[in-house]
């Protein structure tokens, strides 16, 4: 039997990680998940691919604010859940521009000496629908400051399978799934196309092509080779690193630990499954 064992939401994108009990779903995500982001002075999103540092930067949330706090030196701002500023900008992530909205000039500020470059914290608005790749997805599926998909899930027998390739265990954060489940086989993940969690319908739409973020230590920000070197060993495709899958939904509904991954559906095309 699959079942969710660990679930997690990404409030501002690529900073930590805030594990949940359960989680609503919105029509773009996980509530609160990627809702805020980090941008240049050039409106173009910042990540730990560039700055790594952000994986010390702690996330929390409470019925009114995210509070970000630095590991290290411990100081910490609040961010208001409900942004006050109006201004509308257009912010680049990746190949996508849509519009975002200022947060604080406060808040940039503090950002701003923590990371020691020039930063500004955005937000997405309700009404910005930012649409998820078309090749892969329905021509109405958005997602919010992700990377490309609204979720992305991995079996923590796909972990296991991996450290023990590795001299050196990793952990999950390294890969930051919203959905951790238990049960099956390692990277069985990889083949899931129809998925029902708590009568809310779910569809694996592409495995998860990794980045560099993988081999950031995210307990002090260091970078090694590892895993990446060993993942590119059994997990490559087209030069590409794969693990996890992107899924998108269809409908609101709410999800948490315990909840049982009911697979009606497989991927029959070519797919990584552990030899």
């Amino acid at each position: 039997m699959l079942r969710i064992s660990e679930l997690y939401i990404y409030p501002i994108k690529s900073l930590a990680g805030i594990k949940v009990d359960q989680a609503l779903i919105t029509d773009r995500g996980l509530e609160y998940d990627r809702r805020w982001m980090l941008i240049d002075a050039n409106n173009r999103f910042i990540s730990q691919r560039e700055v790594a540092m952000l994986a010390q930067l702690n996330v929390s949330i409470s019925t009114s604010f995210l509070t970000v706090e630095h590991m290290l030196n411990h100081t910490s701002i609040n961010i208001p859940l409900i942004t006050v500023k109006q201004q509308l900008i257009a912010v680049t992530i990746w190949d996508d521009t849509c519009i975002a909205q200022l947060v604080s000039d406060e808040i940039d500020n503090w950002f701003t000496n923590i990371l020691g470059i020039n930063c500004r914290l955005v937000y997405m608005p309700d009404n910005t629908k930012r649409l998820t790749d078309p090749q892969y997805t329905n021509e109405d599926s958005i997602t919010s400051f992700s990377d490309a998909y609204p979720f992305m899930i991995i079996g923590q027998s796909s972990l296991n399978d991996l450290n023990k390739r590795l001299s050196n265990a990793v952990s999950m954060n390294r890969f930051r799934p919203n959905i951790i489940f238990t049960g099956g086989e390692p990277y069985q993940e990889d083949v899931m196309n129809s998925i029902t969690i708590n009568n809310v319908n779910f569809n694996g739409v592409k495995l998860c092509a990794r980045c560099n973020i993988i081999s950031i230590d995210q307990s002090d920000a260091s970078n090694s080779k590892e895993p990446a070197k060993t993942l590119a060993s059994y997990r490559t495709k087209n030069n590409k690193i794969y693990f996890g899958q992107n899924l998108i939904h269809s409908g609101p509904g709410n999800i948490a630990v315990g909840d049982e991954l009911l697979v009606s559906t497989v991927h029959y095309e070519e797919r990584f499954i552990i030899a």
